[in-house]
Parts: C-alpha cells; sequence; structure tokens
C-alpha cells in the first residue's frame, strides 16, 4: 500500500511561488547588469543600419568576461578617446587642417565617459586607407554594403595614405560615411574601451531584429 502523499497547502504554494518569481526577476537584473545592456542611438553616423532613436541590446558578456576580441563588421558600444569633442580634435584631418590625405593613425590618449557605437572596420595589424569613404583593407576594398556613401569630395571620406592598425585596436567606422565622428578623426580605440558588441534591435517593434 502506498503512502498517502501530503498535499500542499495554498499559503505553502503562494510562498514558493512567490520565491520563484523573486528568483527570476534577480536572475534578469543580474543579466541585465553583466551581460545585457540597452543602448539608445543618438545620432544618424549609423545610417541607414541604425536610426536614431532606436534601441539596441549590447552583449558585454563575452567581451568583458569571455575575453572575446571585436572582429571586423561587429558593431559595437566603446568609450572613445577624450579627442573625440569635435570642438577639440587631436589626430586626423580636422587637427591637421584642409587636405590631409592620412587617417588618424594611432590611438589618441585617455578614454572618455561617453559612449559611441560604430561599425568595426580594421583589427590590429590591418593595414587601411579610405578612399570615397569606402575601406581599403591589406590592399583590397571591403565588401561594404551597408555604408553609405559620400557626396564627392567630402574632406571626411578621402584619405588614400594607407596606415596600420595598432596590435590590441580597432579602427572604427559609421555607416554613414559622410556623417559620422570616428577613428578617421581621433584614432583606433584600445579593445579595452569596448563595452560590448550590438546584439539586436529591440525597439520600435517594426525593426525588432539583427542590426
Amino acid at each position: 500500500m502506498s503512502p498517502t502523499r501530503r498535499r500542499r497547502s495554498r499559503p505553502q504554494t503562494v510562498l514558493e511561488t512567490a520565491v520563484l518569481l523573486a528568483l527570476a526577476i534577480a536572475l534578469a537584473l543580474s543579466l541585465q547588469a553583466y551581460a545585457l545592456k540597452p543602448y539608445r542611438i543618438p545620432s544618424g553616423s549609423m545610417e541607414p543600419t541604425l536610426k536614431v532613436g532606436d534601441r539596441v541590446l549590447v552583449n558585454r558578456f563575452g567581451h568583458r568576461v569571455l575575453g572575446g576580441e571585436p572582429h571586423v563588421g561587429d558593431i559595437i558600444v566603446f568609450h572613445p578617446p577624450k579627442g573625440a569633442d569635435p570642438s577639440s580634435p587631436v589626430c586626423g584631418a580636422r587637427a591637421q587642417g584642409q587636405g590631409s590625405l592620412t587617417p588618424c593613425s594611432r590611438p589618441t590618449p585617455g578614454a572618455s565617459s561617453q559612449a559611441f557605437i560604430k561599425r568595426v572596420v580594421a583589427v590590429g595589424g590591418d593595414r587601411i586607407a579610405i578612399r570615397d569613404g569606402h575601406v581599403i583593407r591589406n590592399g583590397r576594398p571591403a565588401r561594404e554594403p551597408f555604408a553609405q556613401r559620400c557626396f564627392p569630395g567630402e574632406q571626411q571620406c578621402e584619405f588614400p595614405n594607407t596606415i596600420t592598425i595598432p596590435r590590441g585596436s580597432v579602427f572604427l567606422m559609421g555607416d554613414n560615411r559622410g556623417n559620422s565622428d570616428d577613428s578617421r578623426f581621433w584614432g583606433p580605440v584600445p579593445d579595452a574601451w569596448v563595452v560590448g558588441r550590438a546584439l539586436a534591435i529591440y525597439w520600435p517593434p517594426v525593426r525588432l531584429g539583427s542590426p
């Protein structure tokens, strides 16, 4: 004869449900704090891929915990150098004046507290030049169907002199090549300044999906 199974009382069931719910909320908060971070697109520098007001989820776990390195084509959130302020450029065309033919080739000192979002177009060891806003990487035109072309003659779109990206750094550009404050003007960004990789657009709903 099997033993009689004890039935749980209603208060006990409610308590267990509350505990499970609390654990689920705590897990979600921990995930948000350490792995996923929301980020709002503040400008048109990544158009047409990301539009002003889009909200994306950024994966911080892979970079910070697992030590994953950014790859060419990744869209990442990062801390730019203090020289990213357009009013006080320290390298690149705006610092050197009209007619500069060389993009900023060295990381500028000091990470800013700001957070930018751009696309990785070159990693450490790559050699790049920029012509008509498009990247020539290691002697070959990069395949960039996402890039918005520049108007002919735009100063920030012509840097035909080749530079080499330092090891442990990435060179970043906005997809809107004629309207982006990026590595062309303030240099490569050390991997240590990378916050994480953009995983998905989650708002507005009509744009839900991978960037």
